[in-house]
């Protein structure tokens, strides 16, 4: 993919260069970059173990574990691209039954 001038802002996310759309805010990268995020979410209370297992079932969710804490659940998504992980997180994590909240956090640096 190339950036053309409809380009806004050139966004860095940990190693990877990423370019931000000036009437969408859709940001693209040109490497390989696959986006990773941590959903900490808060539930109705007394449904963290049926939305645990809700989001353990679907494809999109990697790994999800119950917290004790701030937040209720904390779900590991994947995905490939920006634009694919905010459609996700919005329509496939906020819009369940059950969910209060979500803050999202994007991982810049894999290194095990």
């Amino acid at each position: 993919m190339s950036i053309k001038y409809l380009w806004r802002d050139l966004v860095r996310i940990g190693r990877h260069t990423c370019a931000q759309d000036v009437k969408s805010d859709i940001i693209n990268c040109e490497d390989d970059y696959m986006p990773l995020a941590l959903v900490l979410i808060n539930t109705e209370i007394g449904s963290e173990g049926e939305l645990l297992e809700t989001l353990r079932k679907m494809d999109v969710v990697e790994e999800a574990y119950m917290l004790y804490g701030v937040y209720d659940i904390v779900a590991k998504v994947n995905a490939n691209s920006m634009e694919q992980l905010k459609d996700i997180i919005k329509w496939n994590i906020r819009l369940l039954d059950k969910v209060r909240s979500t803050t999202t956090m994007m991982v810049v640096d894999e290194t095990k």
